[in-house]
């Protein structure tokens, strides 16, 4: 019951974020909306970590599992991503280092706000 309830205030918050995405007419899509409602959630304390921890880390670990689809669709595509092969793959492995990159700024930033605040208490 614990994980259905969780998983309620998960979707709630995606379903937000779809409403979101048809009232303001801007280029986001509604996983961004809904990823920084539950960001903002979680920072003003209006839902508790402790509220959605144990389903948001069982939907990390099954995370892969939503790939296979993609996978399957380029496998399938095959005969329009030969010609643009090498453009592609330059394209991914640039934007996958800038996530990279950005993603290990962001958390070093989160570890030392975490730990200034913690040498401040």
């Amino acid at each position: 019951m614990k994980y259905l309830k969780q998983f309620g205030i998960i979707i709630a918050i995606s379903f937000l974020g779809e409403l979101l995405r048809s009232l303001i007419p801007l280029p986001i899509p509604a996983s961004i909306y809904g990823l920084v409602l539950m960001l903002l959630a979680l920072q003003t304390r209006v839902i508790a970590l402790d509220k959605v921890k144990d389903t948001a880390k069982l939907l990390i670990e099954i995370m892969p599992l939503m790939f296979i689809p993609a996978a399957v669709e380029l496998m399938e595509s095959w005969v329009v991503l030969k010609d643009i092969l090498v453009p592609v793959i330059i394209i991914t492995l640039v934007s996958t280092v800038a996530v990279m990159v950005v993603s290990g700024w962001a958390t070093q930033g989160m570890i030392r706000r975490e730990q200034k605040k913690e040498g401040q208490e």
